[in-house]
């Protein structure tokens, strides 16, 4: 007999209907449905970019779930007693969401599961976030990897599962509970003027990560381990932005790449490797849940890193004199993403030829990504400083200029990016000076800043304080 107290599925970043098994496993009961956003604390802490594009999600999700006869429910507060509220207006006998990986999240959804049951709850956490559980691959002595080339040797020969189908209908409930307004939690309150900038650059909802992949798949993946790097070309599939969110599910993504890969698509070996990379990152933030916040290497705690200073705050604005790092921090402004070669770039001035400590770096990234990813950040920002897990050697320092001549030969990223000392600056490069806070007082008519520090000098400072280290 079908048991009618409805499932709480309370969901975070897992916005999507096609490849979600706690919404598979809810549904397969047959019992109601009631999907859940809780603004918690740990939410209300994100940055500003996130924030903002959480809602977006969310209001593209909602749409999908009222096609399917249901509708999402949010509720603001600390995530139990919003959960335990929930029970005693429905009647739920069941609640489950999608595992995450981060210590926090870890911690909270730990003390949620507890309490719900002994209230007497049937709680379920489901996988849905990685191609693989972090627990799930391990070295041969039984550890975790903190190199990647064997985790993706041991991925690859694992297999990862085909992804699920979106459920035919989710089961409602007869009578909805009272759902907060998703204007009323303001969550674009802390972009401002720049929400309006960004918006033309973001792609929410499951239908367009779906898009994405099929137009990457059909076009650009071919050229991909060429293309990849190159700053100037688009040749990357944007799907970061979508898989923070959840709107696409990383197994769907891999099997289509692996269908690439049986057809011969030149590129999609690379891809996939690139796809692992990012499970490597969750690995690594499950086995080492400090990792956004302490040196992986503990031998890296003497580093003499500067603290926050008026030169990152030039890098933050796009300031620093180096028209590539400038560029790619001004992209990031504009559309709330970076070219992954551009990251490496900048995180390397900021690092190395500022001598600034890599969190500084990494907070700015949380505040201003809309594909903000805590462990894919985490790991970046390490692995670039030389404090990480698998890291570049410290002495890989990226010479902003060379990397231009490289990765953006002709200069058209950087006219796509600085408007100063262009007679006619491209809308993309206006677009900065009306996303950027007023009170920084920038102008496109305004002349190019002078470099912070001269590169051969910037290096070489940077080199003497590993060795000093």
């Amino acid at each position: 007999m079908t048991d009618p107290a409805p499932i709480l599925l309370w969901l975070r970043r897992d916005f999507r209907l096609s490849d979600h098994p706690a919404l598979a496993a809810a549904c397969a009961t047959g019992r109601p449905v009631i999907p859940v956003v809780i603004l918690d604390p740990l939410v209300e802490g994100w940055g500003a970019a996130p924030k903002w594009r959480l809602g977006l999600a969310i209001e593209a999700f909602a749409s999908r779930l009222e096609e399917k006869g249901s509708r999402l429910i949010l509720r603001r507060g600390e995530a139990l007693p919003v959960l335990r509220a929930l029970a005693r207006e429905t009647g739920a006998g069941a609640a489950a969401w999608t595992r995450a990986y981060d210590g926090p999240t870890r911690t909270r959804d730990a003390a949620v599961k507890a309490a719900l049951r002994e209230d007497g709850l049937a709680v379920d956490s489901h996988p849905g976030h990685t191609l693989a559980e972090p627990w799930e691959i391990e070295t041969g002595q039984g550890g975790f990897y903190k190199v990647y080339t064997p985790f993706w040797k041991a991925l690859r020969a694992r297999g990862v599962a085909e992804p699920l189908r979106a459920p035919a209908r989710i089961p409602a409930p007869a009578r909805w509970p009272d759902s907060d307004s998703l204007e009323d939690w303001a969550l674009g309150a802390a972009m401002r003027r720049g929400a309006a900038v960004v918006a033309e650059h973001a792609h929410p909802g499951e239908d367009r990560a779906r898009d994405r992949l099929h137009r990457f798949l059909d076009g650009k993946l071919q050229d991909y381990a060429e293309d990849r790097d190159r700053i100037d070309l688009a040749g990357t599939s944007g799907l970061s932005e979508n898989l923070a969110w959840g709107e696409i599910s990383p197994r769907t993504v891999w099997h289509a790449g692996l269908r690439a890969l049986d057809e011969g698509a030149r590129g999609a070996e690379t891809f996939l490797k690139e796809l692992a990379w990012r499970d490597f990152a969750w690995h690594l933030m499950y086995h080492a849940p400090d990792l956004s916040a302490r040196n992986f290497r503990e031998d890296w705690n003497g580093f003499p890193w500067r603290r926050d200073s008026s030169e990152a705050e030039a890098w933050r604005r796009g300031r620093t004199g180096e028209p590539l790092v400038d560029a790619a921090m001004r992209e990031l402004f504009v559309t709330g993403t970076m070219h992954n070669r551009a990251r490496m770039v900048v995180a390397s001035y900021l690092t190395k030829h500022l001598l600034t400590d890599w969190r500084v770096g990494l907070r700015w990234f949380e505040e201003t990504l809309i594909d903000w990813d805590p462990a894919s950040n985490a790991l970046g920002w390490q692995w670039v400083a030389g404090c990480g897990p698998d890291a570049a050697p410290f002495f890989r320092i990226f010479n902003p200029a060379s990397q231009a001549e490289k990765f953006d030969p002709k200069s058209a990223y950087r006219r796509r990016w600085l408007a100063e000392g262009q007679a006619q600056p491209p809308a993309t490069a206006r677009a900065f000076f009306e996303a950027c806070p007023k009170s920084w007082q920038l102008s496109s008519d305004a002349t190019p800043p002078a470099p912070l520090i001269e590169l051969k000098a910037g290096r070489e400072r940077a080199l003497a304080a590993y060795q000093s280290k």
